[in-house]
């Protein structure tokens, strides 16, 4: 046990030394590695200030399905029980002609020519389902469903639903622009990746070339594959890890830079100053996790790099 120890010591060391070393050489992949992981916390912390931005839209937004006057309260019992089934559908509310005129008439409490007018008629208003939905995804799935022919009949052909026009293209929109952004941070954080993959694997293969007579000593001793691998994943790790501080650094220095302009700013559904927040009181939590993110790529790409490289090195 002590033995392992002491072996394990002096490969910690000498990983150490090696990345002094050869900091120069590991620049790029420190560079590298600290814009993938910076762009891997920027999509971390923008998804969380979508989903926060999308859960306040999607509490305000709701389908009225405006029904016929002849519509009989079994017909609209039925209707809201499979609505209620439908897995897109977080609630659902009737809202009967009597309490669409009073909402209306609330609205418009102050204009009196809208009052007069709809007052000298016999409430024109129609009832209508109120429908929630858990996500903007799933409308269109809600959509579907009251398009279907048996649903159709109970609806008012005038109105229709509010799923419609402007509306509708507005709420898609939103939809779309939010799975695009996630799709593009997803792409952007493979590729960057795999480019610190390769920039790591590059950085080892200088450096095992350039520790060349070194490993062939250390084989002639008899070292183990371990001993001699285990100082350039060291080194990667040591890579990783301070790219993974800086990744955090820039993200925090971004915010403190600006914090003045944050205090109440957002950029469509980027609300920058719910970024902040979150950043601020998940900071120990991210950092862990950028630090994780790192020291894996950093010893994965080490391991996969001397097993392909070192085993050429064997002296004749």
């Amino acid at each position: 046990m002590k033995h392992k120890l002491i072996t394990f010591g002096r490969i910690i060391r000498s990983g150490t030394t090696n990345f002094i070393r050869n900091l120069s050489l590991g620049a790029a992949a420190i560079a590298i590695m600290t814009v993938t992981l910076t762009i891997i916390l920027f999509s971390i912390v923008t998804n969380a200030t979508f989903n926060n931005s999308i859960a306040q839209i999607t509490t305000k937004i709701n389908i009225s399905v405006y029904l016929n006057d002849t519509v009989t309260t079994q017909q609209v019992n039925t209707l809201m029980a499979q609505l209620g089934h439908l897995p897109a559908v977080k609630s659902v509310n009737y809202i009967s002609k009597d309490q669409a005129l009073a909402e209306y008439k609330a609205e418009n409490v102050g204009n009196s020519q809208l009052l007069e007018a709809i007052g000298e008629t016999n409430n024109p208003l129609p009832a209508s389902v109120q429908i929630n939905p858990i996500s903007l995804n799933n409308i269109k799935s809600i959509k579907n469903f009251l398009d279907k022919p048996q649903n159709l009949q109970l609806q008012d052909p005038q109105a229709g639903t509010s799923y419609s026009g402007d509306r509708k293209q507005a709420i898609d929109q939103i939809s779309h622009a939010t799975n695009i952004i996630r799709e593009a941070g997803i792409v952007a954080v493979i590729i960057f990746a795999l480019i610190s993959v390769l920039i790591i694997f590059n950085t080892l293969r200088m450096a095992i070339f350039n520790r060349r007579d070194e490993i062939g000593i250390e084989r002639l001793l008899g070292a183990n594959t371990w001993f001699i691998r285990g100082p350039f994943v060291v080194e990667s790790i040591l890579y990783g890890a301070i790219s993974g501080l800086a990744s955090v650094l820039i993200i925090d220095l971004l915010f403190v830079g600006s914090a003045s302009a944050l205090q109440a700013s957002s950029l469509g559904l980027l609300d920058i100053g719910y970024a902040n927040h979150f950043f601020r009181i998940h900071f120990w939590l991210l950092l862990t996790l950028q630090l994780t993110i790192g020291i894996l790529i950093g010893a994965a790409s080490s391991i996969i790099a001397t097993r392909r490289y070192l085993k050429f090195k064997s002296p004749k």
